[in-house]
């Protein structure tokens, strides 16, 4: 398919106001506060700071006391709004398929000692090269990429972790329902190229591709520099006794004495990077290990094949003095025009930090100080319902630039600015909400008297610290072992 969205042909203020009946439907309680919310945060000036700011927006016409009640006490149906946002028209490669991103932000909450549910969360750049963990709420969000340059993503679920949950499994699970919901919406049909899942070297790719190894889906991930992968078993020679080898050589990622000559090798001239040496390596697979949650039925640990593709560019545009980029893909057999297009399709993944950084700096999805998860998984919903018509709105927005900014095509209009002008266009679209009813404040805790029911405390999800009073071993000497699963 050549188009770069699938029903690119609709009308796009008929496709706006459709999403946002559709939206409406799935706010089965207190609907028209969450509704009006949303809307203030697509009509306000500036960044969203809190959300008593927000209904002093107009768009919002009731007051603060209704905003807050309708978080802490509204509904938002999770499964119809995502088989929404699966309907809506989705970016898609140069080739047609479908190209999604995996990853996890953090809703930071380190004070909110009485929000249940916490876990740490890992954060990076605070303080002098530190990774300092921070209690909060961590999301698992899966985008949509377009193909180019783009600070547009098409987000398609949100799932909060909760405390004791395995990524890998959580992922996977959360992966194959919106392949699912794709499918089901028309939005993959036979014959076409399986979808990609680009992940970052958090994930274990060979288990996500193993757990979705039933569904039209490839997995793209970067893996760690120190790992060590295997290559197929030599072929047995007659007469031979003993139990057949399962795995080969192997190959280590930082002895190059172990990589042989590479299956394809490709040299890329590019604006940013200079000069992109990419090799690949085929059917390759990890030597696994850990049986609990590897093994099948009857004990066998599978072999789950892949390719690896070395990545070397010349320069950052930082600055920084650049490193190798090692990624494995589920794929095997990939020509030289397949590599190429794999690394730039990984390179495409870092679109989905844009759309964290609008969640938070400008949308506001982690300012609210916001008590229960519950609440959160509501706000969080809206921020996606906001941010996808915000997305559908693209093509009706015009440039409301600053004196200081350069002009911009409609194409090349980054989220900000359609926000910018999405006031406007507001108006011409389906507004479901009802006016509000008058309504008087209650006479709230009589004056005096004091919280009979504090709310409760809960302690953050973490590993029981050591007993200090124990005396500290010595430091071991032996080398980190290798990541061989």
């Amino acid at each position: 398919m050549s188009l770069l969205h699938r029903g690119a042909g609709r009308e796009p203020l008929a496709e706006l106001s459709r999403f946002r009946g559709e939206f409406y439907s799935c706010l089965t309680a207190r609907s028209d506060a969450l509704f009006e919310l949303a809307d203030a945060v697509l009509c306000g000036d500036g960044p969203v700071r809190s959300l008593a700011e927000l209904s002093l927006v107009g768009e919002h016409r009731r007051g603060h006391g209704g905003l807050y009640a309708a978080l802490a006490r509204g509904w938002v149906e999770a499964d119809r709004m995502r088989r929404a946002l699966a309907s809506v028209p989705l970016p898609r490669a140069v080739d047609g398929r479908l190209v999604l991103a995996v990853d996890v932000s953090c809703w930071l909450r380190p004070d909110a000692h009485t929000s249940p549910e916490r876990i740490l969360c890992h954060t990076y750049g605070r303080g002098k090269d530190q990774h300092i963990p921070v209690p909060g709420w961590p999301y698992s969000i899966v985008c949509a990429l377009e193909p180019g340059r783009s600070s547009w993503t098409a987000p398609l679920d949100a799932l909060r972790l909760a405390p004791g949950d395995d990524t890998a499994t959580v992922t996977a699970r959360q992966l194959r329902e919106i392949i699912e919901r794709l499918i089901t919406a028309g939005q993959w049909q036979a014959g076409e190229p399986d979808v990609l899942v680009i992940a970052d070297a958090g994930y274990d790719a060979p288990r996500l591709a193993h757990l979705l190894r039933d569904l039209p889906v490839q997995v793209l991930a970067r893996m760690r520099s120190d790992r060590v992968l295997r290559r197929p078993a030599p072929q047995r020679q007659p007469h031979t006794m003993g139990r057949p080898p399962r795995h080969g050589g192997e190959f280590v990622f930082g002895q190059p004495d172990t990589w042989d000559t590479p299956d394809t090798e490709t040299i890329t001239r590019t604006r940013l990077y200079g000069t992109a040496r990419a090799r690949s390596w085929d059917r390759l697979h990890p030597k696994l290990t850990h049986r609990s949650s590897w093994a099948a039925a009857d004990g066998t640990l599978p072999i789950v094949e892949g390719t690896v593709i070395r990545l070397d560019i010349d320069h950052l545009p930082s600055g920084a003095t650049p490193k190798p980029v090692w990624l494995w893909w589920s794929g095997t057999d990939a020509d030289p025009v397949g590599v190429d297009r794999l690394w730039q399709a990984y390179l495409r993944r870092f679109d989905i930090e844009h759309t964290f950084r609008l969640f938070k700096q400008t949308l506001g999805w982690t300012c609210p100080k916001i008590r229960t998860p519950e609440a959160a998984d509501r706000w969080t919903w809206l921020i996606l319902a906001a941010y996808t018509q915000l997305r559908l709105a693209r093509p009706l927005a015009a440039d409301l630039r600053r004196p200081w900014e350069k002009p911009a095509p409609v194409e090349r209009l980054t989220p900000a600015r359609v926000r910018r002008d999405f006031r406007h266009i507001r108006p011409k679209t389906s507004c479901p909400a009802t006016a509000p009813k008058p309504s008087q404040p209650g006479p709230g805790r009589p004056p005096g008297r004091k919280n009979s029911r504090p709310t409760p405390r809960h302690d953050v999800h973490t590993v029981r610290k050591p007993d200090i009073t124990k005396p500290k071993t010595k430091k071991s000497t032996t080398p980190r072992p290798r990541r061989t699963g």
